[in-house]
C-alpha cells in the first residue's frame, strides 16, 4: 500500500475488504501490533485462531512469528509461561474474544501470582456495541473487567495510536518492575480497520533508566552487613537478573544462600554456600532464622513455600526489590534497598568488597552440606516414598535436563529437593497459584524455546488429566518430550486431606485411562514400569526416542 514519508496512508473499509478477498497483504491495525511485539524480539505466539482475531493471524507468517495452536487456550497461556522463563522475553498469547480469553484467565492468574511477563491480545466487540446484550457472538457481559481482575492492567483501546502505547507499555513494565501479565482489547472494527500509524511509532523503546539507589541506604546496609557474624541470604525471582553478582556477594560473606521456588537455580545448587529451594524445611527455615543480618532479594516470602513455618530472623532484615510496597511484605525490614537487583545487588557487592577488603575470606556460620543432609532426611521422613522415588528419577536425567513440574505429590513432595537446577528456569513450576495442568503445556512452551536441551516434565496422573490434549500440540510441533506420568490413582493429597478430617475417600480415586496407550494414540511413544527395577531403564529408553514420549509410573510399585 501507498505510504507517504513514514506514515501509512488512509485505506478504506472497502478498500480493506477487497484487499482481503484478493488475498493480498493488508496493514491493518493487528498487522501494526504484532509489528511492535515482533520488534521487541517475539518470535513465537502461543493460541488457537478464532473467528474475531484473524486478523492478528493473518501477519504472523510475514512477520516471522511462529504460531503455537494449543487445543485449549488454558495450555496456550501455561505454554507462553514455560517460553517466556525460557527466553526471558514475555510470553505472548492470542485468544479470540469471549470464551477463549476466559479459558486464558488461569494462566493469566499463574503469570500474576508468580510474577512472570505475559501479554495476551483479543479482539472484543466493536466501538459502540459495548454492554449491547444482543445475543451475539461469543458476547460476554464486561471481558475486560473479568480480565482486569486478574492481571496487573486490562485496556480496552479505542485508537490504533493507543493500541501502540498499550503494546509499549507493557514492555515497559515487563523490563522496569515487577513482571506480571497484562491484558489488552482491540475492538473488533478496530482490529480489522487501516491502521495510518507513522512507521517510527512501531519501533522498539529502550527500557527506562535505572532509578538511583539511595546511597545512604546503601552505606548502612553495607555496614549492616559487613558486620554480621551469621548473615544468611534468601534470594526470590526478583534476584535471577543479579544471579553473577549475588554468588560473589554470597562469596563475601560466606552466607548461605535459601532460594524460593521461582528463585531455584539463581545460585548453581551444587554451590558450596546453596542450600536450596527448601523454604518448606525447617532445617532450611533454621538457617535464615539463626542469622543476625538476613537478606531478602526479590522474594515476597509467600506463605504458601512456608508450609505453615515462620521466618522470623534473630537479628536485623535487609529488603532488596523493585517495588516500595514489598518492603514489608509478609516480614518487616530494618533496611530496605527499593531498586532493581541488576544494579542494586552490583552496588552493594562494591559497597561490601570495600568494607571487607583487609579481612579473611569468610566461612559460612553453619556447615552448609549438614543442613542439606538434615533438609533431605526432613523430606524422606515427610513423604518416604515420593522422596525417594523423585530422587531415582532426577538421578536418571541428564544433567542439563530442563525439568517441568505440576501440582502434584511427586513434584513438591519430592521433586523440587531432588533436582538441584545449575541455573534459573531449569525447574519450571508455579509454587504459589498451584494449578493442575501446568506442567506438559510449560514443557512444551520450553522445549521450544530451548531445542538443543532436554526438556521432561514430571508429572502426577491427577494433574496430567487436565491438559491431556496437550500432547497433540507436542506432537504436531515435531518436538522431542518426555513426560513421566507418577499414578497415585487419583487425587493424593486431597484423599489425605479427606482422611485427616475423618471423610471417608469421595472424588479422589479415579479411573485410569491405559497412559502408554493414550500418548500412543496421540502418535508418541508410550513406555510402561511393571516393576521397580524397570524405572531407569523405561527412562533411558523414552530420553533416547525421539518425539513425544511418556512413562507410565505406578506409585504403588514402590510402596
Amino acid at each position: 500500500m501507498a505510504e507517504s514519508g513514514n506514515r501509512t496512508a488512509g485505506v478504506s473499509e472497502a478498500e480493506l475488504e477487497a484487499a482481503r478477498t484478493a488475498g493480498v497483504e493488508v496493514d491493518n491495525v493487528g498487522l501494526a501490533v504484532l509489528q511492535v511485539v515482533r520488534a521487541y524480539g517475539v518470535d513465537t505466539i502461543f493460541g488457537i485462531p478464532g473467528t474475531h482475531n484473524l486478523e492478528f493471524y493473518r501477519h504472523l507468517e510475514r512477520l516471522g512469528i511462529h504460531p503455537v495452536t494449543s487445543r485449549h487456550e488454558q495450555g496456550a497461556g501455561y505454554a507462553a509461561d514455560g517460553w517466556a522463563q525460557r527466553t526471558g522475553l514475555p510470553g505472548v498469547v492470542i485468544t479470540t474474544s469471549g470464551p477463549g480469553l476466559l479459558n486464558a484467565l488461569s494462566a493469566a492468574g499463574t503469570a500474576y501470582c508468580e510474577s512472570r511477563p505475559m501479554l495476551i491480545l483479543a479482539p472484543g466487540v466493536a466501538r459502540g456495541a459495548e454492554f449491547a446484550d444482543i445475543g451475539s457472538l461469543h458476547e460476554t457481559k464486561d471481558q475486560v473487567t473479568a480480565a482486569g481482575a486478574i492481571v496487573e492492567w486490562a485496556r480496552r483501546v479505542q485508537t490504533a495510536e493507543e493500541a501502540i502505547e498499550a503494546v509499549h507499555d507493557a514492555f515497559a513494565l515487563f523490563g522496569s518492575s515487577r513482571p506480571r501479565p497484562v491484558y489488552i482489547e482491540i475492538p473488533l472494527d478496530l482490529l480489522e480497520g487501516a491502521a495510518g500509524i507513522d512507521q517510527t511509532l512501531l519501533a522498539p523503546r529502550a527500557a527506562s533508566p535505572a532509578s538511583e539507589i539511595d546511597q545512604e541506604a546503601l552505606a548502612v546496609v553495607a555496614d549492616l552487613l559487613a558486620a554480621a557474624t551469621r548473615p544468611a541470604i534468601l534470594a526470590g525471582s526478583g534476584s535471577i537478573g543479579a544471579r553473577d553478582s549475588l554468588q560473589r556477594l554470597a562469596e563475601l560473606l560466606g552466607a548461605p544462600v535459601v532460594t524460593s521456588l521461582n528463585g531455584k537455580g539463581v545460585i548453581d545448587e551444587h554451590h558450596s554456600l546453596a542450600i536450596g529451594s527448601e523454604l518448606r524445611l525447617e532445617a532450611a527455615r533454621a538457617v535464615l532464622n539463626e542469622s543476625d543480618a538476613l537478606l531478602v532479594v526479590g522474594s515476597k516470602i509467600g506463605e504458601s513455600e512456608l508450609w505453615g513455618g515462620v521466618i522470623s530472623p534473630s537479628g536485623s532484615v535487609v529488603r532488596i526489590d523493585i517495588l516500595e510496597t514489598q518492603r514489608h511484605k509478609n516480614l518487616p525490614s530494618t533496611q530496605a534497598l527499593i531498586g532493581d537487583a541488576r544494579s542494586t545487588i552490583p552496588a552493594l557487592e562494591a559497597a561490601l568488597a570495600d568494607r571487607l577488603s583487609d579481612a579473611s575470606p569468610r566461612t559460612p556460620h553453619v556447615d552448609v552440606e549438614a543442613v542439606r543432609a538434615a533438609a533431605a532426611a526432613e523430606a524422606a521422613a515427610f513423604a518416604p516414598i515420593e522422596h525417594a522415588l523423585a530422587g531415582r528419577i532426577a538421578r536418571a536425567l541428564p544433567e542439563n535436563a530442563i525439568v517441568a513440574g505440576d501440582s502434584s505429590q511427586i513434584t513438591y513432595y519430592g521433586m523440587t529437593s531432588q533436582v538441584r537446577a545449575r541455573e534459573p528456569h531449569a525447574f519450571l513450576y508455579m509454587a504459589a497459584y498451584a494449578t493442575l495442568g501446568y506442567g506438559l503445556p510449560a514443557a512444551i512452551g520450553a522445549k521450544l524455546a530451548s531445542p538443543d536441551r532436554p526438556v521432561v516434565g514430571v508429572i502426577g496422573d491427577g494433574a496430567l488429566m487436565f491438559s491431556i490434549q496437550e500432547f497433540q500440540t507436542a506432537v504436531e510441533q515435531g518436538i522431542d518430550l518426555t513426560i513421566v506420568c507418577v499414578d497415585n490413582g487419583g487425587y493424593g493429597e486431597i484423599q489425605q486431606n479427606e482422611q485427616d478430617r475423618g471423610i471417608a475417600p469421595v472424588g479422589v480415586q479415579l479411573a485410569q485411562p491405559n497412559w502408554p496407550q493414550l500418548v500412543e494414540a496421540f502418535g508418541g511413544t508410550g513406555f510402561a514400569v511393571r516393576e521397580q527395577i524397570e524405572l531407569e531403564p523405561r527412562i533411558a529408553d523414552a530420553l533416547a526416542t525421539p518425539g513425544v514420549t511418556l512413562v507410565h509410573v505406578p506409585l504403588a510399585l514402590f510402596s
